[in-house]
């Protein structure tokens, strides 16, 4: 018999709470990041939520999208 494997695309936003815990962080951590602007967020209606590409790029060790190094 052959099995069948249903495959589910990867959600495009993680709420801050799984962001967290797949960053190895606290949930209040996460929240002070995000308000802070470290931690790449959207507001969509009431939820706050993280983009997935947002986070990859974040562990991955690249420039935010919009940042770079202030003139001096």
């Amino acid at each position: 018999m052959e099995r069948t494997t249903s495959t589910r695309p990867e959600p495009l936003t993680y709420s801050v709470e799984t962001a967290a815990t797949m960053l190895g962080i606290s949930r209040a951590l996460a929240y002070q990041l995000v308000r802070g602007g470290e931690l790449p967020s959207i507001k969509l209606g009431r939820r706050v939520v993280v983009p997935r590409a947002a986070l990859l790029r974040l562990v991955s060790g690249e420039p935010r999208k919009g940042a770079g190094t202030p003139d001096r």
